[in-house]
C-alpha cells in the first residue's frame, strides 16, 4: 500500500514506473507482462482451410486497393497474419512486423483505458466536471464521463476548427484547451442529451491525464500500457520527436501520393498512436486477464451510454459496440486519419479478434471486419458464433 500525498489517496495497484513514481513520490511496483503473441498450430486441417480462404479473400482485397497488415486471433492464439503491400511505396519497402502504423481513432480506447485506470484507482472521478481537472475549462456542466462517451456537445476541432491556426508549428492539446477557454464556442447541444462523436473530447482527456499524473500523455501510456504489455513497436506520435530508430509506415492517398502531416498531427488522445497488429493483439488479450483494468471497470467501459441511439449500435466509454437482445456483444473501434484506416473488432464472449491496419486510404477496409468474420463462421461455426444483423457494419 502506497500513500499518494499529492492526491491524498491510498491504492494497492500502482503501475507507475520510474518517472511517474518520481513525479508522485511512489516506488515501482512489479507488474506481470504479456511479452509475446501466441500462435496456433497452422498445420491443422481446420486452420489450413481458414488460412487458404482468407488468402483468397485478401488477394481480392489487394486488387481493390488494400495495402496493410492483418491479424486474426481466436481463443488467445493467432490463426492468421499477413503483411500485404508497402510501408514505403516509392522505395518498395514492404510492411513487416517491425513497421508501426498510425491507428487514428483506434487510439481512443487507449485514452479511455488510461482515464478509467485513474478512476479505478481513485486518482480522478469521471463523474466530476472537467473543470475540476482543467481549471480554465469554461463549461461547468460537462463531466469527464461526457467526454468519454461523446455526450459533451463540444464542437469537433477536426471538422469545425475552433479558430484558425496561424502558426507553422504543430498544434497541441494545450492549444485546444486554451482556445476553448478564450473563445468558448457555442455547444452543439445541451450536455448529456445525445451522442455526437467528437475528437475534441479525447484531446481534452489527454490533457486531463497529464494534469492528474504530472507527466506527459505519451510517457504515461508507455509506462501504464505499452511497456508492461511488451508492446515494443507502439508509441504516441509527437512531431517534435526523432523516429530514426523506428520504422513507420508512410500515409498514402488512394493514388499513392503521400498524405503529409499537418498542424493537427500534434494532437493526441483522439488519434496519434502508432502500433502493429501483433502489439494490438497483446493489448486485446490483456483485457481477458484484467492486466490493467479490473472486471468492474472493464464492464463499465463496455456498457452503452446512449440509450436513445437506434438499432444495435452504441458507444460505451471509449468503445463502439453492437449489442443484441440475446446478450451477444462485440466491442470495437475503427479509425481514419489521413491515409490510415484501421479495424479493431473484439468478439469478447468467444475471445476472437480481427485487426486490420491500412496505410493507403481505402474506405472498403471497413467491410473487412464483417466479411472476414463471415468466412471464419462458415468454416468453424463452433468457434465463431456472433450473428450480425444484415445492416450492421462498422465505419470510422
Amino acid at each position: 500500500m502506497k500513500y499518494l500525498p499529492v492526491l491524498g489517496i491510498i491504492t494497492s495497484s500502482l503501475l507507475f514506473s520510474s518517472q511517474a513514481c518520481k513525479a508522485k513520490g511512489l516506488e515501482d511496483v512489479p507488474f506481470t507482462s504479456i511479452k509475446k503473441v501466441v500462435y496456433a498450430d497452422t498445420n491443422t486441417l481446420l486452420n489450413r482451410k481458414i488460412i487458404d480462404s482468407l488468402d483468397s479473400y485478401y488477394a481480392h482485397e489487394v486488387k481493390r486497393g488494400f495495402n496493410g497488415s492483418v491479424l486474426i486471433g481466436s481463443n488467445g492464439k493467432v490463426i492468421y497474419k499477413r503483411y500485404l503491400g508497402y510501408a514505403n511505396f516509392s522505395g518498395k519497402v514492404p510492411l513487416d512486423e517491425f513497421t508501426s502504423t498510425q491507428l487514428s481513432s483506434t487510439s481512443k480506447p487507449f485514452t479511455s483505458t488510461a482515464i478509467l485506470w485513474l478512476h479505478q484507482n481513485k486518482y480522478l472521478d469521471i463523474n466530476l466536471p472537467v473543470n475540476a481537472y482543467l481549471k480554465n475549462f469554461p463549461y461547468s456542466n460537462i463531466t469527464v464521463k461526457m467526454l468519454l462517451d461523446h455526450r459533451s456537445g463540444l464542437p469537433d476541432y477536426t471538422r469545425a476548427p475552433i479558430t484558425r491556426w496561424l502558426s507553422k508549428l504543430p498544434m497541441y492539446n494545450s492549444d485546444i484547451q486554451s482556445q476553448l477557454a478564450s473563445i468558448k464556442p457555442r455547444l452543439l447541444f445541451k450536455p448529456n442529451t445525445k451522442f455526437n462523436y467528437c475528437n475534441t473530447n479525447y484531446a481534452l482527456l489527454g490533457r486531463i491525464i497529464e494534469e492528474v499524473t504530472g507527466i506527459q500523455y505519451k510517457q504515461f501510456l508507455k509506462e501504464l500500457i505499452f511497456d508492461p504489455l511488451g508492446m515494443n513497436h507502439t508509441f504516441v506520435f509527437d512531431p517534435r520527436d526523432d523516429y530514426k530508430n523506428r520504422i513507420l509506415s508512410i500515409s498514402y492517398r488512394a493514388n499513392w501520393t503521400v498524405f503529409e502531416n499537418n498542424e493537427q498531427d500534434g494532437i493526441y488522445g483522439d488519434k496519434g498512436i502508432y502500433s502493429t497488429v501483433e502489439d494490438l493483439y497483446l493489448w486485446d488479450q490483456s483485457f481477458y486477464q484484467n492486466k490493467i483494468l479490473n472486471n468492474t471497470t472493464t464492464q463499465l467501459a463496455f456498457t452503452g451510454s446512449s440509450p436513445e441511439m437506434k438499432g444495435n449500435k452504441n458507444y460505451g466509454l471509449g468503445w463502439r459496440m453492437y449489442e443484441y437482445p440475446n446478450k451477444q456483444k462485440m466491442v470495437f473501434h475503427n479509425g481514419w486519419w489521413h491515409g490510415n484506416n484501421s479495424v479493431f473488432y473484439r468478439f469478447i464472449q468467444e475471445n476472437s479478434t480481427i485487426i486490420v491496419l491500412g496505410n493507403r486510404f481505402n474506405k472498403k477496409i471497413y467491410d473487412q471486419g464483417k466479411s472476414v468474420y463471415s468466412i471464419l463462421q462458415a468454416i468453424a461455426p463452433q468457434n465463431f458464433r456472433f450473428i450480425f444483423n444484415p445492416e450492421d457494419i462498422g465505419g470510422e
